[in-house]
């Protein structure tokens, strides 16, 4: 889906997107899936997202403010929040498409 769209609508939606970094990782544990997850704000075209990326599954990614990054997941709206980007990795059940991040020429998936 164009990303433009995907960033104005509500429907959950895989997208492919470049953005600039906005802030430090910080780090949580997943309600659902227990497992350590990571997340970081950064600026798109169309406006801020916040990606949050399960450590679990691939590897810590070492962004910092103002680094590029490319990104493949899947975008959720919650009203009156930003949007946000998951299942930015692989999925071993292969339920949903495999997403990523991209950093200075690295994937991390």
């Amino acid at each position: 889906m164009d990303f433009a769209a995907a960033y104005a609508g509500r429907a959950p939606a895989l997208v492919d997107f470049q953005a600039t970094v906005t802030g430090e990782p910080s780090y949580f544990m997943g309600m659902r899936t227990k497992c350590t997850h990571e997340r970081f704000g950064v600026q798109t075209a169309c406006g801020p997202a916040e990606i949050v990326d399960n450590v679990a599954l691939a590897p810590r990614v070492p962004v910092h403010a103002g680094d590029r990054i490319e990104v493949r997941g899947i975008m959720v709206h919650d009203p009156g929040r930003e949007p946000i980007v998951h299942w930015t990795h692989h999925d071993p059940a292969h339920r949903h498409p495999d997403g990523f991040i991209r950093l200075h020429g690295r994937t991390y998936a």
